[in-house]
């Protein structure tokens, strides 16, 4: 059993400064949970897409370096939500996984880029490596955003053990009604635990849902936000996992690969 932590936070203008100060201070709040995880691309916001270039980073960046900082500090996992990544030439979705020493164990490049009304296909690079770590906590498989419509990628994960998903996202509201299925849909037909973080509020003038969750196996909701900022809590224990797909073995009777 242990403690997990979703930040949903509020997007606005602020510059990128005072938003990383404003994490921070989320962070701090966080305190007591073994596991948190931030949105997509929260330091510049995901729809500014005009400063995706000028505002890339490297995986030793400034935000990376804070958020490693703000892990050891408190002693928890933590999911660094997504940034753009810049690595010889090219420019990523990246999202990063510290552990409670601040060390740096895992990376996932966001594989699906979204190309509808957004320009991020465009400007950004896909990832090609499906990334589950293993740690004392559990196997956790690491994804992004639209990666969430894309089923196959969390198969992927689930054949390489994931027990828990976690989720980075910057869902916009109109499609409010897919983000609140997929959570859930994809935690049940893989059997595994689903931590999601959206934005909420609005990066140029465009409205996220929020409405972050902590989902079990069994597709019942732990924990979820609404649309403001907040920061949602729960108590997992993977043993569940084993529980379910023991009980209910869809997961060992697949029978297309």
């Amino acid at each position: 059993m242990f403690k997990v932590a979703s930040i949903q936070l509020w997007m606005g203008e602020e510059d990128k400064s005072r938003r990383m100060d404003r994490v921070e201070s989320l962070l701090d709040q966080a305190i007591g949970a073994d596991l948190v995880i931030l949105p997509e691309i929260w330091n510049i916001g995901y729809f500014s897409f005009d400063v995706y270039s000028k505002e890339s980073e490297t995986v030793s960046g400034e935000t990376a370096r804070r958020m490693s900082r703000k892990a050891k500090e408190h002693g928890f996992y933590l999911h660094a939500g997504s940034f753009v990544e810049e690595e010889d030439g090219k420019l990523f979705n990246t999202s990063l996984l510290f552990d409670p020493e601040g060390k740096l164990i895992a990376r996932y490049r966001k594989i699906h880029l979204f190309g509808y009304g957004s320009q991020e296909s465009r400007i950004l690079s896909s990832g090609s490596e499906v990334v589950v770590v293993e740690t004392p906590l559990g196997k956790i498989g690491m994804c992004t955003c639209y990666d969430l419509r894309f089923p196959e990628l969390f198969r992927r994960m689930l054949d390489k053990g994931a027990e828990l998903f976690l989720v980075a996202s910057g869902w916009p509201y109109p499609r409010l009604e897919h983000w609140l299925m997929f959570n859930r849909i994809r935690a049940i037909e893989n059997s595994s635990f689903l931590i999601s973080s959206n934005c909420a509020g609005k990066n140029r003038g465009i409205q996220f849902c929020g409405h972050s969750m902590i989902v079990n196996p069994w597709g019942t909701i732990l924990a979820s936000g609404g649309d403001e900022e907040c920061i949602l809590r729960a108590e997992i224990d993977l043993e569940k996992v084993s529980t379910v797909r023991r009980e209910f073995p869809a997961v060992r009777d697949r029978v297309l690969y």
